[in-house]
């Protein structure tokens, strides 16, 4: 089973963490599965990119984003050439390393009250 490794990130997972992971398994619900609690405002249906991530190790062996990914990327905070929405980045079979920003763009919870 391939091995998913979260970097350290202040908020979400202080120590970093590595996972094993079943292919076919979405970045974001493996997260939440292990209590990263990644952001989801559109509650991963691919509506947002506040779960955007950037895949540091194994891009190349994930499927490719599709259109309404890469629409949505174009929006994303400091995004990367190996960016990817965690609910779109599904587990293949070999071994990855993400790293979660450390900003996000969550309109709703930034809007003005």
């Amino acid at each position: 089973m391939p091995q998913v490794i979260f970097l350290p990130h202040e908020k979400f997972c202080p120590e970093g963490m590595v996972v094993e992971a079943a292919p076919g398994t979405s970045i974001l619900e493996l997260a939440h599965e292990h209590h990263i609690e990644m952001e989801s405002a559109c509650g991963g249906v691919c509506a947002c990119t506040t779960c955007h991530c950037i895949i540091r190790e194994g891009f190349d062996s994930m499927e490719e984003a599709d259109e309404l990914e890469e629409d949505f990327l174009d929006r994303a905070w400091g995004l990367e050439a190996q960016s990817r929405l965690a609910c779109q980045a599904i587990v293949g079979e070999e071994d990855i390393t993400v790293e979660i920003p450390k900003y996000s763009l969550n309109h709703a919870a930034e809007a003005p009250h």
